[in-house]
């Protein structure tokens, strides 16, 4: 009746390749923050900022994920509304 489509999960490489990534990128700036040249206030703003900068990108993506998904199981509760209708039309029965 149905193709349903195969949920496409993302590869243990490329799980651990983003996860090293981020790391990676957040040591790199706490290190950059830590050794910047400037007043212990100075230093402090910049990491509250680096934390509410990754927070916010966390929930951004939450976000546009949940959407997505959301999206997804309308267009799949549709498609099986329409499957059911057609499966119940005989276009050779008369009225």
């Amino acid at each position: 009746m149905s193709d349903t489509p195969v949920k496409q999960q993302s590869t243990a490489a490329f799980h651990g390749q983003a996860v090293a990534s981020f790391a990676l990128a957040l040591t790199a700036t706490a290190i950059g923050v830590y050794r910047l040249d400037a007043g212990a206030w100075v230093r402090g703003f910049l990491a509250i900022a680096v934390l509410y900068l990754v927070t916010s990108a966390f929930t951004l993506a939450k976000v546009v994920r949940d959407r997505q998904e959301a999206g997804y199981l309308v267009s799949r509760v549709d498609q099986a509304r329409l499957e059911k209708l057609l499966a119940a039309h005989d276009p050779f029965d008369k009225p």
